[in-house]
């Protein structure tokens, strides 16, 4: 089941006006914050394997890369996977989080199919050094009641956590906050962080925590001071971004969003300062299903994605 239709219609304009000259891209040192700025190459339409995405992250100063565990498993030799490593090394290039290969929001038989296969996606994962994993709950349900929808969730992805666990990788669930998407099914479900802390509390693992996205914190009506409940580790990655103006926060809708800073209509200082004070040092990155940034050739895509993480990291002190 994909999360999203993709379907993308907001504008670039004013996420390339708060663009940074390119050689101020790189000002400051990493030792100054504890971010590290992550690289997923498709979440902003530049086409790129590991290997291309690593070159781009070592070019424009990304920090962190998606692990791409499955072209790992596919095309791989060892030899191969540590001459990447070693580049990664030389470089201080991370790994950020994947998607969880399993399917847990259909029917037991799917899941059961897909999760004989976690094990060797972890080991995999374990050899490549990257410890981070991700999915997202869709807040509402056409079948399930909020009860039986928590139980099932709990089950099944307390079963794939105790599988990372083994393999020391951290889960991160990302609650949607649209209220569009918790009216579209019978049955509404998590859609906030509250609710993503009663999940994960019922899941009872401790290598489970969030995937933090200001859209959706925006949109569920989260604020600074629900950021401060938590601790460090209970955020996996964290997501940047910003909402289409003229819209009110009750009619966003997902698939259609901005880079950080082009619209202004999420406090994304506040956001920001709540990271700070609890002292998040994961990845951080982008996901703005933008059409125009999209469009974009690859070189152009990576410095205006880039510039608008570097300005919003810039909001607040990170030193």
């Amino acid at each position: 089941m994909k999360r999203r239709k993709f379907i993308m219609s907001s504008v670039l304009a004013a996420a390339a006006a708060t663009t940074l000259p390119f050689g101020a891209l790189h000002a400051g040192q990493l030792a100054e914050r504890k971010f590290r700025i992550s690289l997923n190459p498709g979440i902003i339409g530049v086409k790129a394997n590991l290997a291309e995405t690593l070159d781009y992250a070592i070019q424009y100063g990304y920090e962190a890369i998606s692990p791409f565990t499955q072209e790992v498993m596919a095309d791989y030799s060892d030899g191969k996977l540590n001459e990447l490593l070693s580049k990664m090394k030389a470089h201080q290039i991370s790994f950020g989080s994947n998607n969880i290969p399993v399917e847990y929001r259909l029917d037991r038989t799917r899941f059961d199919e897909d999760f004989r296969g976690l094990k060797k996606f972890c080991q995999t994962m374990e050899k490549q050094g990257a410890s981070l994993m991700n999915t997202w709950i869709i807040s509402s349900h056409n079948e399930l009641t909020y009860n039986e929808n928590m139980k099932q969730h709990a089950d099944r992805l307390g079963e794939c956590a105790k599988v990372m666990e083994d393999h020391g990788i951290r889960l991160g669930l990302e609650y949607l906050g649209m209220r569009t998407l918790l009216t579209m099914n019978r049955y509404p479900f998590i859609s906030s962080m509250k609710e993503g802390k009663e999940l994960i509390a019922t899941i009872g693992r401790g290598n489970v925590g969030f995937i933090l996205d200001s859209f959706h914190w925006y949109c569920a009506n989260d604020t600074l001071d629900d950021i401060r409940t938590l601790r460090p580790k209970d955020i996996v990655v964290v997501d940047l971004n910003d909402a289409r103006a003229g819209f009110t926060r009750e009619t966003q809708m997902d698939g259609k969003r901005e880079l950080p800073l082009a619209t202004g209509v999420i406090k994304l200082k506040d956001f920001m300062q709540g990271l700070v004070d609890i002292g998040y040092d994961g990845p951080i990155r982008t996901e703005p299903f933008n059409q125009a940034l999209n469009d974009l050739k690859n070189d152009e895509a990576l410095k205006v994605n880039m510039a608008a993480i570097k300005k919003t990291l810039a909001l607040v002190d990170l030193t």
